[in-house]
């Protein structure tokens, strides 16, 4: 490696065993990779069931997948295997679709808490490598190598020290993409897997990337590679040949996005800040048919708790609220009010809940339940004054301010409003149940 006269960093590409020798000499002024973990909970779980439980059998290596509860209708492949992926397995599928497809295919519930626990140690070991890591998701990152590539020689030797690293000490494997932007990483991070570190830098587009098809770009989506394929662009490569003028006037602003994706082009940078939330909200798929307007509003009672709740932990207000309710056909239908005043509290946002909710409901069985809520503002401590309800939102907001405290130090479930107790239906709704949290394998069969 060596150091130009303009201070950027030049050096000879070198073989990576997995990745064709750069032959050539490349000057970049940025050096950016995306980390993806393979097949991630499948891999989480394989990797804890072999070295802490003792199991014989290697999730990764047979037709497997992480799957939801068919009982209580979430019933959906969360992550399959490459031998699954092979019988045409795919992530989202129903249960029943998979098993079709794959009569053979081992299912094995979600434990989140594991999941949770592996991906704060993927993320410890890209900060040993920069300074600068976005956590994209929850198993995926990007990591701005610039400042610190000339410890290691090249992107590709250092992309494969962090490969390396990872399988050694987490046991799980990854793809890495590396480039000079985030786009082109991302997209070669999902070239062939597992375990791969692959280059996708700009000159080598063309190549590597054109003859893909449109909807393997990134940003490119069912309705869009509908739209582009009836202009009759198919590759990613005709995609970039087509003259913008055409694409916006079809797609719009979104034409000239991915105009520029197809051609490399991606002036992103990557963010080691945590984009601040533009919303809270939690929604859960009933196990059962709701039929009833008391049994719906005890789940938008949950569902207050658990959004009321991440507001005040951030220190947040939201000024609006919204309902959304999908039915036993999946028909949907939501509706949002503004409130006189933002708020956090748990009985203001149920109100709200509950007053849109009987402005929406049909009288439709419900199968799943959602409140959002938008607008959100830090709380300040200001209050607007309001003559009557003044004395009764300080002593809600005391009441919060205990039950919080005492969640956080005894749990969620140490304290439960009575009109849950003997109810089907959890007391803090939404997001991950306590079952799927917390790792139970006395009942799995191995």
């Amino acid at each position: 490696m060596a150091i130009g006269n303009n201070g950027i960093a030049r050096w000879n590409g070198l073989g990576t065993g997995n990745e064709q020798t750069e032959s050539e000499v490349r000057t970049l002024e940025r050096v950016i990779f995306h980390i993806d973990v393979n097949s991630a909970f499948l891999s989480w779980e394989a990797v804890y069931r072999l070295h802490v439980l003792g199991d014989t059998h290697d999730l990764r290596e047979i037709p497997s997948a992480v799957a939801g509860d068919v009982k209580k209708r979430h019933g959906i492949i969360l992550a399959r295997s490459i031998p699954a992926k092979r019988y045409g397995v795919r992530t989202g599928d129903m249960i029943s679709e998979a098993t079709k497809l794959c009569p053979t295919l081992k299912l094995v519930p979600p434990h989140y808490d594991l999941y949770a626990t592996s991906s704060k140690a993927f993320m410890k070991i890209l900060r040993e490598f920069s300074p600068c890591v976005e956590q994209y998701s929850i198993d995926e990152a990007f990591c701005d190598m610039s400042e610190t590539i000339a410890l290691y020689g090249t992107p590709v030797v250092a992309a494969n020290l962090i490969r390396e690293r990872i399988k050694e000490e987490l046991g799980f494997t990854v793809n890495i993409g590396v480039s000079s932007n985030k786009l082109l990483a991302k997209m070669a991070s999902d070239f062939t897997k597992p375990d791969r570190v692959h280059t996708l830098f700009p000159d080598e587009v063309p190549r590597k990337m054109w003859p893909l098809p449109v909807g393997d770009l990134f940003f490119v989506g069912r309705a869009t590679k509908k739209k582009l394929k009836n202009l009759g662009i198919n590759t990613i490569g005709d995609l970039a040949q087509t003259e913008v003028s055409i694409l916006s006037s079809h797609l719009k602003k979104h034409g000239e996005l991915i105009h520029d994706f197809a051609n490399g082009i991606d002036v992103s940078l990557v963010s080691s800040q945590t984009v601040a939330n533009k919303g809270y909200g939690n929604s859960t798929t009933i196990a059962f048919d709701v039929e009833d307007a008391i049994t719906a509003k005890l789940v938008l009672l949950g569902l207050s708790e658990t959004v009321a709740a991440r507001l005040r932990e951030d220190n947040m207000l939201a000024r609006v609220v919204a309902v959304d309710i999908v039915d036993y056909e999946f028909n949907r239908c939501s509706h949002q009010m503004t409130l006189y005043e933002a708020t956090n509290g748990t009985s203001e946002i149920y109100q709200a809940a509950c007053k849109l909710f009987d402005q929406l409901w049909n009288q439709a069985p419900i199968r799943h339940l959602g409140v959002h809520t938008s607008k959100v503002e830090e709380d300040s401590g200001m209050r607007q004054l309001n003559l009557f309800d003044m004395e009764k939102n300080e002593k809600l907001a005391a009441l919060d301010k205990a039950i919080d405290s005492i969640r956080d130090r005894y749990g969620a479930d140490s304290v439960m409003r009575a009109s849950f107790v003997g109810s089907k239906i959890y007391h803090m709704s939404g997001g991950i149940p306590p079952e799927k949290r917390k790792v139970n394998y006395k009942d799995v069969k191995f």
